[in-house]
């Protein structure tokens, strides 16, 4: 799939300490045409820090690069380092509203400073012109609660060159909100980000922020270019199955060949020096909302972190799935023989 090749996406919404590339690697065996995120990684971390911080696996493609900075020069560094690795998107966060990334001038503050994001845009794409380069973003900050305030954000950054903005739904509170209140509290305002698709048709504008299901991605799919799944995702990930559906490339996923193909990759994980914790975690809600959900969850909680491998792990939390599947099956046999 080459970028954007679709009138409407579906993305995977970057999540710190949860998109990382096991997950990712996890979401693509259940959606092959959604567009995946990185976790956010500072430009510090890239430019300085001893692990690689821009690994992932091919298969992940397409996938997007989400970056943290306010500096022009290293955004452009890293944008240029993300594009020899095969990055073709890298997208800047204006909208995390935790304390550790406003100390470092950077996340949803920058909305008070779209002239720094307008630079860290230019700089961004004269160092990599191939790169699409996207902005993640909030409504507003604190008491700016206005389409205007958001305007006078994105029009600086639009006439830097970006084209690309994808608005989580809910201003960010700098100051007296958590970073888990700041994803609840602040209401959603999905009307707002659909009056600047209508104030700015040309932009590839996606939604973000408290979408759950199918239907409801179809519904914003009628105002906007694409719909960004966040914690749904994570916590009910068989939800991707649905995806690619919608993006009209209809297939089916087979569920234990899923876990067969985990159990693999976890494999050369454990290989390269890696614990099946690091993958296993992200599979716990695979089955939410169904028969043996419950024991799918407490046998990759109870064994998962201290296993030396995956397969037995699976199997024992799979096998539990299939009995409840075989009992819930059973009561509805003898509930349709009793009500005949």
């Amino acid at each position: 799939m080459t970028y954007y090749d679709a009138d409407k996406l579906i993305a995977i919404a970057p999540m710190l300490d949860w998109t990382d590339r096991h997950c990712r690697y996890f979401h693509r065996l259940l959606t092959q045409k959604s567009v995946l995120y990185t976790e956010m990684v500072t430009t510090g971390a890239i430019i300085h820090g001893k692990m690689d911080f821009l690994q992932f696996n091919p298969e992940e493609q397409p996938v997007v690069l989400q970056l943290g900075g306010s500096d022009p020069a290293a955004m452009a560094e890293c944008t240029a380092r993300a594009a020899e690795r095969g990055y073709q998107e890298v997208n800047i966060n204006v909208g995390c509203p935790s304390d550790r990334v406003q100390n470092g001038s950077f996340g949803a503050c920058l909305m008070a400073e779209p002239e720094i994001v307008a630079a860290c845009v230019k700089a961004m794409r004269d160092a990599a012109p191939n790169t699409i380069v996207s902005v993640k973003t909030r409504l507003g900050i604190d008491e700016h609660d206005s389409d205007e305030y958001l305007q006078a954000f994105m029009e600086p950054v639009m006439d830097a060159g970006c084209q690309h903005f994808t608005l989580h739904a809910r201003n960010a509170w700098l100051k007296g909100l958590s970073p888990k209140q700041n994803r609840d509290v602040p209401p959603l305002r999905y009307d707002r980000v659909y009056r600047m698709k209508e104030r700015y048709p040309h932009l590839h504008l996606s939604i973000n922020g408290g979408i759950k299901s199918v239907a409801e991605i179809k519904q914003h799919l009628h105002y906007v270019d694409g719909v960004m799944i966040g914690r749904e995702a994570y916590q009910n990930p068989y939800l991707l199955t649905e995806f690619d559906g919608l993006l009209g490339h209809n297939r089916q996923v087979d569920v234990e060949l899923v876990i067969e193909t985990m159990i693999a990759y976890t494999d050369h994980h454990v290989e390269q020096g890696g614990r099946p914790w690091h993958v296993l975690r992200h599979m716990i809600g695979l089955f939410q909302g169904g028969p043996g959900a419950k024991k799918w969850r407490q046998v990759l909680s109870q064994l998962g972190p201290q296993a030396t491998a995956a397969r037995p792990v699976l199997e024992a939390a799979y096998h539990e799935v299939v009995s409840a599947r075989t009992l819930f099956a059973e009561k509805l046999a003898n509930f349709a023989t009793e009500t005949s």
